[in-house]
């Protein structure tokens, strides 16, 4: 199976606390990086090996291009990102790299990537991929909402396998009502479904409920006591891999990439998801979401030496 993915939500600036280990409200200096989870998705994969065009939407302003700039710099594809004008704003993180109490604040007051619309998603070649991956900001709010169920009508029309990221952020959403009947409908869409505890239980599934899909290749994130997968009627769990982090941040976005490129290649549903686990192991050692992404010599070696997860 080829790995040429598009991947479809947010393009951001990260903002990290300097030097490492400093608060937010202590910091003298900053340093920045490309952030949002789709595009550290698309860099993940990127750096993995898999061909990775990003679906989003970017301010018309010095921190859309250097979004763009970064994105193009990681060999990400950014053909399918638009510029908006008005008062559209890139996201902004600041964060901290602390693994204790670690703070990050987030500004996504009047989001660009909102405005990814049906116009855009409309001309994408979509036979010319394999998956599609859906961060499941992009149906918090119009027209990225509508633009995003087009988009996956679309990709499935042509064969792609969906993936969604449930990515659930409380602020995005008008209420919780409403990213429950939301993610239901995107869930339905599609063939494989990723997200944590606090995730499934806004769509007011359990992991008993989980189990019980059969329709589904689902891998339920429990954090430091590793993931329960469901496929085809089997039920397995994978542990985590023991590292000394200097922050929680962006682990899920390196575990889409690990597990997603692994699928692709077709190493097997239970090695993909170490392959996930152990890009998660690594992101969290390095400063940064984006930039610590591993490369596919990198997470070979990090499972060489690694050669059990712990539960």
């Amino acid at each position: 199976m080829s790995n040429k993915f598009l991947v479809l939500g947010r393009a951001g600036m990260d903002l990290y606390a300097d030097p490492p280990g400093t608060r937010v409200e202590e910091a003298k200096s900053f340093v920045s990086a490309l952030g949002g989870s789709a595009a550290n998705i698309a860099v993940g994969i990127s750096r993995l090996g898999g061909q990775a065009d990003l679906i989003s939407a970017v301010s018309d302003d010095a921190v859309g291009r250097h979004a763009l700039n970064a994105l193009k710099s990681y060999g990400v594809g950014t053909q399918h990102v638009k510029t908006v004008g008005g008062a559209a704003r890139n996201s902004l993180a600041v964060v901290e790299t602390r693994n204790e109490n670690c703070q990050s604040v987030i500004y996504r007051n009047g989001a660009a990537d909102f405005q990814i619309d049906d116009s855009q998603v409309n001309t994408i070649p979509y036979a010319d991929y394999n998956f599609m991956i859906v961060t499941g900001t992009a149906l918090a709010a119009e027209p990225s909402r509508s633009a995003t169920f087009l988009a996956m009508q679309l990709a499935l029309g042509a064969g792609l396998v969906l993936i969604i990221d449930l990515d659930y952020r409380p602020y995005s959403w008008p209420s919780v009502d409403d990213a429950r009947e939301t993610y239901k409908r995107a869930a339905h869409m599609c063939g494989i479904i990723i997200g944590n505890d606090e995730e499934f239980a806004v769509m007011g599934q359990s992991l008993d409920d989980v189990k019980r899909i059969r329709s589904k290749l689902i891998v339920y994130k429990m954090g430091p006591l590793g993931s329960v997968t469901v496929h085809d009627g089997n039920i397995s769990q994978v542990g985590v891999f023991s590292v000394k982090a200097l922050k929680p941040t962006g682990a899920g976005d390196a575990f889409m990439a690990g597990f997603a490129t692994g699928i692709a290649a077709e190493t097997g549903v239970e090695q993909s998801v170490r392959r996930g686990s152990a890009a998660a192991a690594i992101v969290v050692t390095r400063v940064g979401c984006a930039p610590a992404m591993p490369t596919e010599l990198e997470l070979n070696e990090f499972l060489v030496n690694h050669a059990h997860s712990t539960l």
